[in-house]
């Protein structure tokens, strides 16, 4: 359904029949069920965008505008993660790729489906305007992305446009997922068709049943995992899927197994469930950490960086576990990029979609048990207790999801993004769409984008989308606000502003420690004060409604309560919260080339 049919409407004439290549290209588009396409317009792509909205009338799919290619990259993404379907992006030509490339690399390490479109040309050289359309024009721009999306094309008939574009659709909805690139030439687009051109029914290219496990892999697992007095669980990518959640809470029930998550990728089991052990985290860390070491039997679910984790826990490839695991991911690893990490051991290497695997492993488990499980009841995970603080105390990171747990109240709130310094312990996940997970990429300025995606997908939900964002990670993308502004898009962007790269200056006091250095100095080339931005007048600047900086312990609730009061009356709205520096986690640094954990003072 598009929530957006009331902003942009066009002027409807009377030639809405296709007869431009470019509508063949807009026509594929809606036969895909693509239902939004955000871009930042471009004369690289003027016929393909007045397809859109003069043939198909800007709806199915309707056009977000966007001020960046790289925000256009962003919402897309964003909406996958709710969706779990692919949302459309246009940037324009090589200049305008070059601005989302960071987008798409964050998509293909999220394993997120978006469908970028793109433009070069005119191809034919004598239809190029003088000076600009030469610059604009490249031989190869799947080049400058070719190693980190899942495919790419370059069609050179309507015709060719139809197939790449129902392939497109196949290969970014086919487990592992991630973004494909389709780029247009200029002139082909401007060009008239020349008789009918045909299209195929889009539902006879649907992606293939996703990938299962034998039936004596399945039975193989069930047999180790029944018979460990120590299992457990390590769920990493997952659907959105509210079956495949309970799938997996009743598996681990079943088994009595334990479970760790991680706060890189979105929720995937209840926090306050009595079989989680520790609070979400970027690293494995405390109950977890034992729990991991100490397992007979690893059930690892799509997990980022298994190798990594047994690193960090002292473990290498001397894991006393059985180790099952379960991912597709190797089908995408390639040499260019890092992002399949470290080889894990695996005692048994699934090539199964984890969600899939779970289903056939429950259904084994239970056979074999007669439906009984293992697991007896407990008490749920209780939160830590809220530090007693003065009202007029300066806020700690941590103490913003405290607070927000405060005024949470019966509210369905999705946490589209969370920064480093969350605390894991005083917020409990309990739906699929509590929490969306990080960028994939890990760079900076995509949180803004993501959380307009997200809220856009959540649009008549009845959830409330609130990124809390890191100040470095809101100015980078900052301007992907006005979108939500003009859109009347419903999202609360909380900056937890320490007015710092502070992540940078921990790194810097690692440096200066290794070297006996003054560790003083780390804040040069750091903070972002002197002057202080006024990020609440940067929102409103752009339209959407803003609050702060809010100061002290005291006002936080209040301010909280009063910014998703507004957002759940239908309007965007930021609050700028200024923190102390510091986390509420141990972070990893590098020190004598070596990863550590350390705590930043």
């Amino acid at each position: 359904m598009n929530m957006l049919q009331q902003f942009d409407r066009p002027e409807i004439g009377g030639n809405r029949q296709m007869e431009w290549t470019s509508d063949v290209a807009a026509e594929m588009l809606r036969r895909l069920g693509i239902k939004y396409v955000s871009l930042n317009p471009g004369a690289s792509y003027r016929g393909f965008h007045d397809s859109i909205v003069n043939y198909l009338g800007n709806e199915d799919p309707q056009m977000l505008l966007c001020l960046h290619e790289d925000h256009a990259v962003s919402i897309a993404h964003g909406y996958a993660k709710v969706a779990d379907e692919p949302m459309g992006a246009i940037v324009h030509s090589n200049v305008g790729l070059m601005h989302g490339l960071m987008g798409m690399f964050n998509a293909w390490c999220d394993r997120a489906p978006v469908y970028v479109m793109g433009a070069t040309g005119p191809v034919d050289a004598p239809l190029r305007r003088p000076w600009i359309d030469w610059i604009h024009t490249a031989k190869d721009q799947g080049m400058m992305l070719r190693n980190f999306v899942k495919w790419d094309d370059e069609p050179r008939s309507a015709e060719a446009i139809v197939e790449t574009m129902l392939r497109g659709g196949i290969m970014a909805k086919t487990p592992p997922r991630g973004p494909v690139y389709i780029c247009l030439d200029a002139g082909l687009q401007e060009t008239r068709l020349d008789g009918e051109v045909t299209i195929p029914d889009a539902a006879r290219f649907a992606p293939p049943e996703t990938p299962h496990a034998s039936a004596g892999a399945v039975a193989a697992a069930a047999e180790t995992l029944i018979g460990a007095e120590r299992p457990v669980m390590m769920i990493g990518r997952v659907s959105r899927s509210p079956d495949g959640w309970d799938r997996r809470v009743r598996l681990a029930e079943m088994l009595g197994a334990r479970v760790v998550t991680d706060l890189k990728t979105s929720a995937s089991f209840p926090t306050g469930h009595p079989l989680h052990a520790g609070p979400p985290s970027n690293w494995v860390r405390g109950p977890g950490e034992d729990l991991v070491r100490n397992a007979d039997a690893l059930l690892v679910l799509d997990w980022i960086d298994l190798a990594g984790t047994f690193k960090a826990l002292g473990l290498g490839y001397g894991v006393p576990a059985t180790v099952i695991d379960v991912t597709l991911d190797s089908y995408v690893h390639n040499g260019w990029s890092m992002d399949h990490f470290g080889l894990a051991v695996g005692d048994r290497r699934l090539l199964a979609d984890p969600d899939a695997f779970v289903a056939q492993l429950l259904a084994a488990v239970e056979d074999r048990l007669d439906g009984k499980p293992k697991f007896a009841g407990g008490d749920p995970v209780p939160l830590a207790e809220p530090d007693v603080k003065d009202a007029s105390a300066p806020i700690a990171p941590r103490d913003i999801a405290g607070a927000l747990n405060r005024v949470k109240g019966d509210r369905k709130i999705t946490l589209t993004r969370v920064p480093l310094g969350w605390a894991g312990d005083s917020y409990h996940f309990s739906e699929p769409l509590d929490y969306l997970g990080n960028d994939g990429g890990g760079g900076l300025g995509s949180g803004p984008g993501n959380a307009i995606g997200a809220g856009l997908a959540l649009m008549g939900s009845g959830r409330v989308p609130v990124s809390i964002l890191g100040d470095g990670d809101f100015m980078q993308g900052g301007s992907a606000l006005w979108t939500a502004a003009h859109y009347n898009i419903p999202v609360l962007f909380v900056v937890s502003n320490n007015r710092s790269n502070f992540n940078d200056e921990v790194h810097q006091e690692a440096m200066a420690k290794e070297r006996n250095r003054p560790v003083e100095n780390r804040w040069i080339g750091q903070r972002i004060d002197d002057p202080a931005i006024d990020l609440a007048g940067y929102a409103r600047s752009q339209g959407v409604a803003a609050a702060g900086p809010v100061e002290t312990v005291g006002d936080l609730p209040g301010a909280l309560d009063a910014a998703i009061a507004a957002v759940e009356a239908g309007n965007p709205f930021l609050l700028d919260v200024v923190v102390q520096p510091g986390y509420s986690a141990p972070m990893v640094t590098r020190a004598s080339g070596e990863a550590s954990t350390g705590t930043a003072s």
